[in-house]
C-alpha cells in the first residue's frame, strides 16, 4: 500500500437531487463525478446502498479509497448510520464519517475559524460556528414554516403574489405562458404531487431572468431580508462574518449583500458549492 493510495479521500456533497462525489488526495482532485441525490429521510439503507452500487462504485473501480466523508441533507442524528451502513456495503473501510449539509458549509466556509455558516439553495439552513463545532442554530423548519430566502421560499412567494395579482401588469401572464403552467396545476404540484420544494425551487430562474423587474426585485429582497431577521441576527453576528453556500445565494448575490449592508451585517464569501472548501478542509 503506497502512501498515496493511503491517503486519498472520497467526498460527497448530497443534496435533494444531486450528489457530487470527489476524489482527493492532498487537496488535489483526481476524480469528480455526479450522481442522484441521496436522503436517508426518504430512503431506505438498502436503497441508499443500491444507488451507491450502480452510480458510484463504477467510477472508482481502479481506485483504493481509505477516508470516506459525506456531507448530505437529511443526515441528522440517528439517521447518519443508514447511510455509513450504505457505504460500508460498497467500501468496507473503517473510516467513514457521514455529516448534515450544514456541517459541510462549517467545514467548507470557516474552517477551523469562527464565523457564521448559511445555506441558501433550494432550502436555507444557518448556523454560529466556533472554529470546530455548532454552538448555536435556529432550526430552519422547512418552506412551509421557515426557509426564509431559500429557492423553494421564494417560488412560494412568486406563486402566491402572482395567483393574488401582486406582480407587475402582465409578469403573471408572461410567467404561466413561459413555465407552462395553469392556476390549477400550480395547486397540484403544490399540494398533491411529491417534492412540492423542487417545483418551487424551480422557479428561481425566473426570478433572476425579472429580477429588474420591481414586483420581482422586492420577493427577493423581502426573502433575504426575512432570513437575516429570523436567523442570522440571533447570532453574535455584530462580531463575526455571514457565509453563504448555495446556488440561490450565489446567483442573487449583489441582493444579499445589499441587504446584508442594510442591517449593518458583514458578509464574507459566497460560493455556489462546498466542495472546494471540504477539500481544502479535508487534506
Amino acid at each position: 500500500m503506497n502512501q498515496r493510495t493511503a491517503r486519498n479521500i472520497l467526498i460527497a456533497d448530497s443534496g435533494a437531487t444531486k450528489t457530487d462525489w470527489c476524489l482527493a488526495h492532498d487537496g488535489e482532485i483526481l476524480q469528480r463525478f455526479s450522481g442522484t441525490g441521496i436522503s436517508p429521510v426518504y430512503q431506505t439503507e438498502e436503497e441508499i446502498a443500491e444507488e451507491i452500487r450502480l452510480q458510484v462504485m463504477p467510477h472508482l473501480k481502479e481506485s483504493e479509497i481509505h477516508s470516506i466523508h459525506f456531507y448530505g441533507s437529511g443526515c441528522i442524528p440517528g439517521k447518519t448510520i443508514l447511510v455509513e451502513n450504505a457505504l460500508y456495503h460498497s467500501f468496507p473501510i473503517g473510516d467513514i464519517h457521514v455529516y448534515s449539509d450544514l456541517i459541510a458549509a462549517a467545514h467548507s466556509l470557516c474552517g477551523h475559524n469562527a464565523g457564521i455558516a448559511c445555506i441558501m439553495g433550494t432550502g436555507s439552513n444557518s448556523c454560529e460556528w466556533n472554529g470546530s463545532e455548532v454552538i448555536a442554530q435556529v432550526s430552519p423548519l422547512g418552506f412551509i414554516l421557515g426557509d426564509e430566502g431559500s429557492g423553494a421560499a421564494l417560488g412560494r412567494q412568486l406563486l402566491g403574489d402572482a395567483l393574488k395579482n401582486q406582480l407587475t401588469p402582465g409578469l403573471r401572464e408572461k410567467m404561466l405562458e413561459e413555465l407552462q403552467l395553469t392556476p390549477s396545476l400550480i395547486i397540484d404540484k403544490v399540494y398533491r404531487q411529491p417534492f412540492p420544494s423542487r417545483f418551487l425551487a424551480s422557479l428561481a430562474p425566473f426570478l433572476l431572468n425579472n429580477i429588474a423587474d420591481k414586483s420581482i426585485r422586492r420577493i427577493v429582497s423581502r426573502g433575504f431580508s426575512d432570513f437575516f431577521e429570523r436567523n442570522v441576527m440571533q447570532y453574535d453576528y455584530r462580531k463575526q462574518e455571514v457565509h453563504f453556500v448555495g446556488s440561490i445565494a450565489r446567483h442573487f448575490s449583489d441582493i444579499l449583500r445589499e441587504v446584508a449592508a442594510d442591517k449593518e451585517i458583514v458578509i464574507g464569501k459566497i460560493e455556489q458549492s462546498p466542495m472546494n472548501g471540504l477539500i481544502n478542509f479535508l487534506q
